[in-house]
């Protein structure tokens, strides 16, 4: 470091709290770790951790990916059960007279 220069600061780092925020309406379970990673983040930049920052970006952004790929697959799995509920519901109906 040449004296006199200031010291270059790293680019920003995502700490992914908007993803986790929105994964825990989806799979909480899974969103729960993804919330404690993204709120390491800003406390490891500020202690000059910068690469335990982007680790603990990482895995918040590892724990919200799943939790919104597991919440999207129940939420469709629960609409086709439905769907398939009110099918048989009608098939079975209409045939028994009141």
């Amino acid at each position: 470091m040449q004296p006199g220069y200031p010291q270059q600061q790293p680019p920003p780092i995502d700490n992914n709290m908007t993803m986790s925020i929105v994964s825990i309406f989806l799979f909480w379970p899974l969103a729960i770790p993804a919330i404690i990673n993204a709120s390491k983040v800003n406390t490891l930049v500020q202690q000059g951790d910068y690469a335990g920052a982007q680790a603990a970006a990482a895995e918040s952004k590892k724990w919200s990916k799943w939790a919104v790929i597991v919440g999207l697959v129940w939420i469709a799995i629960i609409v086709v059960c439905c769907l398939l509920g009110g099918l048989a519901g009608l098939v079975g109906g209409s045939n028994s007279n009141y």
